[in-house]
């Protein structure tokens, strides 16, 4: 018989009683709306680091509580669920759904993987660019179940060789399935679309703010950053914690050309998918510019996303039996909780800023003599450790209206101090639980937990250094 975890069944129980507290029981602290929207975060933060249910219908509770207790009226809760961000990460989804149902995304990261080379650090470094690089364009769930199997199948080729499964062997192995996991975190930081909590923080600061950061933009910062998190990782694995030392692995390169004879040559649908997809990057990257030269476009970063969605369902890549890439039954697979997600927490954010909350944190801060880059860096730590616990996206959703308050009470851009938290959400490289990635590479059985807590740590504090220099040397220089 099945049994409910206990932290679940606490979690299920404490949500709704901490609002109670909070609601009915606790002295004004700013507001009566104020207290509604704290509590109500209380609720959604215990359901979300519990997970108690899902942490989708979790991001629902704005719709019933805020107008129930006249934080705001239904219509403008609504929005949130249809802002702009939503439909521009809806765009990016069915995007990534096209690459995989025509088999597009294993193509092109088997040809990665045959041009890096076959010596065991070449394949090492192949997996993980082509990991990082699907990131960039599809979940990086979807990233690492691609690359998973390939990994699995390239390692078995050393389980049943002569010598057995050396030392050597299983370094190389620890190295293949951290560096997929890891670079498919790492990956999603180069663009918008890229991971979750860069929507988040993108709709919080149109939503709030009016301030728009383009797709160009962002990767203009993003990619590098990605590229330099990812090299590092590299160097961790395959130089520091798992060298594999004159090791010779000559099979690789067989089991490429076969994965790829497998999916025969490229079909009209891939190359009509392929086509769409470099239009909308095409778009994305040259929006402002098309902009200045056809005003009356208006283009948006959200209206080329879902331009690129219906197109996929609207242009067919064979007229004459009206066969298209995606019928509408393909949503099935589309990630329609994360959509809702977001939706939650841009109304959370927008409770927090309506009632005042982001002011006196705002006032707060500014009264103190607290170092900004002190602070900075504390909440660039507190962001990754705690994202080792709980979904990074929920997280960004609760914390970013609080770091934006304390940007403006620090008197800085609030850009320069939310990105960097931000992406630390996305830096989680400890625990299985931490990430999707983490968890389907554990489920291997080729790591274990010690193993990945003891490269996760050293990555962490890589990467809070990493943070804090972006913080204070690069993003002042970008906006």
């Amino acid at each position: 018989m099945k049994t409910h975890p206990i932290s679940k069944r606490l979690g299920l129980l404490f949500g709704p009683l901490l609002f109670i507290i909070i609601q009915f029981f606790t002295p004004e602290i700013i507001s009566p709306q104020a207290n509604s929207v704290i509590a109500m975060a209380c609720w959604m933060i215990c359901w979300w680091i519990t997970e108690a249910v899902s942490i989708s219908v979790t991001a629902l509770l704005p719709l019933f509580i805020f107008p129930m207790f006249k934080v705001m009226p239904m219509d403008e809760v609504g929005s949130n669920y249809g802002s702009p961000i939503v439909f521009l990460f809806f765009g990016g989804f069915v995007l990534a759904l096209a690459l995989e149902k025509v088999n597009l995304h294993k193509r092109i990261a088997l040809n990665i993987i045959k041009r890096t080379g076959t010596s065991p650090n070449r394949v090492v470094l192949g997996f993980m660019i082509a990991t990082g690089f699907m990131s960039m364009w599809i979940s990086n769930t979807a990233s690492t179940v691609v690359m998973l199997p390939i990994a699995m199948s390239v390692i078995k080729l050393l389980i049943d060789d002569a010598d057995g499964f050396t030392k050597n062997d299983k370094n190389f192995a620890l190295s293949v399935m951290l560096g997929i996991a890891f670079s498919a975190n790492a990956g999603g930081i180069a663009t918008v679309i890229g991971t979750p909590p860069n929507s988040v923080l993108i709709g919080l600061l149109e939503n709030e703010y009016n301030i728009e950061i383009s797709f160009v933009k962002w990767m203009v910062m993003g990619l590098p950053f990605s590229i330099i998190l990812i090299a590092i990782i590299y160097w961790v694995l395959v130089k520091w914690m798992f060298p594999n030392h004159n090791m010779e692995f000559k099979a690789s390169k067989p089991f490429i050309d076969t994965e790829l004879k497998k999916l025969g040559k490229t079909s009209k649908k891939e190359r009509h998918v392929l086509i769409i997809f470099a239009c909308i990057v095409f778009l994305w990257i040259f929006r402002s510019l098309i902009n200045s030269l056809l005003p009356a476009l208006a283009l948006s970063d959200t209206i080329i996303s879902v331009l690129g969605a219906i197109a996929l369902f609207a242009i067919p890549f064979n007229l004459k039996t009206g066969d298209f890439v995606l019928q509408w039954h393909d949503t099935e697979k589309l990630a329609w909780g994360i959509l809702i997600l977001f939706g939650g927490g841009l109304a959370l954010a927008n409770g927090m800023s309506a009632t005042g909350i982001v002011d006196v944190v705002a006032t707060a801060i500014s009264n103190s003599n607290i170092s900004v880059l002190l602070m900075a860096s504390a909440l660039i730590f507190l962001m990754l450790f705690m994202t080792e616990l709980m979904s990074n996206v929920a997280l960004t959703a609760v914390l970013a209206p609080v770091v934006a308050g304390i940007a403006l009470g620090l008197n800085i851009p609030i850009l320069h101090l939310l990105i960097p938290v931000t992406i630390a959400s996305s830096c989680a490289f400890m625990l299985p639980m931490a990430t999707p990635p983490n968890a389907i590479v554990f489920a291997s059985g080729h790591v274990k937990v010690s193993q990945m807590a003891r490269v996760g740590i050293v990555l962490n504090i890589i990467s809070v250094l990493l943070l804090i220099i972006l913080f204070n040397f690069v993003l002042p220089l970008i906006f």
